[in-house]
């Protein structure tokens, strides 16, 4: 079975900055494989044109630019946020919001977004919530797994369900 929409994907990558010498960023191996279904947009979509019509066994290697990735760096993902948000119990928890940690927080739809701390001043903290491969070159090698045909329920909630996907 091929890959493509509407299919379970399961795979195992390696992801390298700028080519396949480079700095290794993340490697998902056979003991806990990246299991995806394809084409409901969860994944990159340079990423999976790559993928697209491979098959259990077939292995991939190719390169992402950084407006192929996750773009480049925003000066507008660059937010001052008054300080008294981070406050618990009416105190902020300086071990937390410190510069250089990643914190997550909610967008106004509630979706999770992480952002880095830049700096905390007596009445602001700065964040950037860029993701922390802009601006970066990619590059994936890895290999099909199996790919299957999603069931009705993963088809309808759009995620894979059980092993190495989503559990309800």
């Amino acid at each position: 079975m091929k890959v493509e929409n509407n299919k379970v994907v399961t795979m195992t990558y390696t992801l390298h900055l700028n080519d396949e010498q480079g700095e290794i960023i993340q490697k998902v191996d056979e003991s806990k494989p990246f299991v995806q279904m394809f084409g409901v947009g969860a994944l990159l979509p340079v990423f999976e044109s790559n993928l697209k019509g491979l098959e259990p066994g077939d292995d991939f290697g190719f390169g992402l630019s950084a407006e192929e990735g996750y773009g480049n760096p925003s000066d507008e993902a660059i937010i001052k946020l008054e300080k008294k948000i981070f406050e618990i119990d009416g105190k902020v928890d300086t071990e937390m919001v410190a510069v250089g940690k990643t914190i997550t927080m909610q967008d106004n739809n509630g979706n999770p977004l992480d952002g880095k701390v830049l700096a905390v001043e007596e009445d602001n903290v700065i964040m950037d919530f860029n993701h922390p491969l802009a601006g970066e070159s990619l590059y994936f090698t890895g290999s099909i797994l199996d790919v299957r045909e999603a069931t009705e329920e993963e088809l309808s909630h759009g995620h894979v369900h059980g092993a190495g996907g989503h559990h309800h």
